[in-house]
């Protein structure tokens, strides 16, 4: 019955675009943190270029233009997957799951006077070890988990009006890696080609070496103590979360996918200890009315990710294979921080998977987005800018192999 539904051409022929950035996703969202590669049947191997390009512009409270802030931005995802025996599994992933890439630049009030513009940039690799085991009397069932290495880094700029005091502020933070795990449940019935899995990850806490730089500090009164310049370490912990992964035959030559992602990014926070410091520092004092006794997080959400794409994929040759999918991102609040001023997204993609040998399949696929509207809010919650009809597009590839 196996060979009824083709499960190998049925392959969505795109899942390499189930990707997200910090300009159109929540949070620092992007890969997805995908492991389908280890739910492929046999000995598996794919390697994944992504790139992302989206235009996000709007304008700041004075009425000035934003131009565009999200910088271009491409990634790579690697997998491979082997049977030790009938019934244990085991596989190695790489991917660069949490990151941001922001750049203002024109005549806005997020650029100072010198001409320089806020920026942020933060990068995260992960690779994954999994070993799986297959239970029940046909091997319908499968438990897996492992360990999972993280690295992280960022460094951010606040620049112009916008920031009030905190115009000129820098922060460097140095690479940190740390360790978290991951484990997941599946089920697989292959003479309808349907796979179900359900994956849990951990959140990583992660104790990074930061510098920082606050040249407004000598704007305030010098009983405060403050300095203009620090160096410590900093907690920053990357959220755990759950996906959920579908496939099914519809028919001898159609397959139906579906990909649901929740990610709490309301518990996430980036705290440097001199930014926070000084927020202490301005609540005490009458120019820092409303900023809480325990300060200000550099960057924070509101909200829980919610992620949902939807898929069909039709089997037009025995080699060639087409695939379509809508999405929908809920974002994590709105208003949200200036440094990622989007709510989420919908999206389109089209694709499609080629087998040029037995064993080894390009696949490639564009994905279109339509931004949800954003207020861009400071991390007093001020209002700061607004940003409205905004999109973005994705590109990938996908070069994998396959031996049963």
């Amino acid at each position: 019955m196996r060979a009824t539904f083709h499960l190998k051409t049925l392959a969505v022929a795109v899942a390499a675009l189930s990707v997200a950035s910090a300009a159109s996703a929540a949070g620092l969202d992007r890969s997805g943190q995908d492991i389908t590669a280890f739910l492929e049947d046999g000995t598996y191997a794919e390697a994944v270029y992504t790139y992302i390009d989206a235009d996000v512009t709007g304008e700041d409270k004075s009425g000035n233009k934003i131009g565009d802030i999200a910088e271009s931005y491409d990634f790579f995802r690697y997998g491979v997957k082997a049977d030790i025996n009938d019934i244990f599994s085991v596989g190695v992933l790489y991917d660069e799951p949490f990151g941001a890439a922001a750049d203002y630049s024109g005549n806005n009030n997020f650029v100072d006077a010198s001409g320089e513009g806020t920026n942020v940039e933060v990068r995260t690799e992960s690779i994954t070890g999994i070993l799986g085991a297959k239970l029940g009397e046909n091997k319908n069932f499968q438990v897996y988990g492992g360990p999972v290495a993280q690295r992280v880094q960022a460094d951010v700029k606040l620049r112009g009006n916008a920031y009030s005091i905190a115009n000129g502020y820098t922060t460097h933070i140095s690479a940190d890696q740390d360790y978290g795990w991951i484990a997941g449940v599946a089920y697989s019935k292959p003479e309808i080609a349907l796979k179900a899995a359900l994956t849990y990850r951990s959140e990583i806490e992660h104790n990074a070496k930061s510098s920082e730089s606050y040249p407004g500090v000598v704007l305030l009164p010098t009983a405060l103590g403050l300095s203009a310049s620090g160096s410590d370490s900093i907690d920053i912990t990357t959220p755990k979360s759950v996906n959920f992964d579908f496939q099914t035959g519809i028919n001898p030559t159609t397959l139906a996918t579906a990909k649901v992602r929740w990610v709490p990014w309301s518990d996430f926070a980036i705290t440097p200890s001199l930014y926070n410091e000084v927020s202490q520092g301005l609540a005490k004092i009458p120019a820092g009315a409303g900023i809480p006794p325990e300060g200000l997080d550099l960057v924070s959400y509101d909200k829980d990710q919610w992620q949902v794409e939807l898929g069909l994929a039709k089997r037009l040759a025995p080699a060639l294979a087409v695939s379509g999918t809508v999405g929908w991102d809920s974002g994590a609040g709105n208003p949200v921080t200036s440094l990622g001023p989007i709510e989420g997204y919908y999206s389109a993609g089209l694709g499609a998977k080629y087998n040029v040998t037995e064993n080894w399949a390009v696949s490639a696929g564009g994905k279109y987005l339509w931004f949800g509207d954003a207020e861009g809010q400071i991390p007093s919650k001020a209002i700061v800018s607004d940003f409205e009809s905004n999109d973005g597009f994705a590109l990938g590839v996908k070069l994998s192999y396959q031996a049963q």
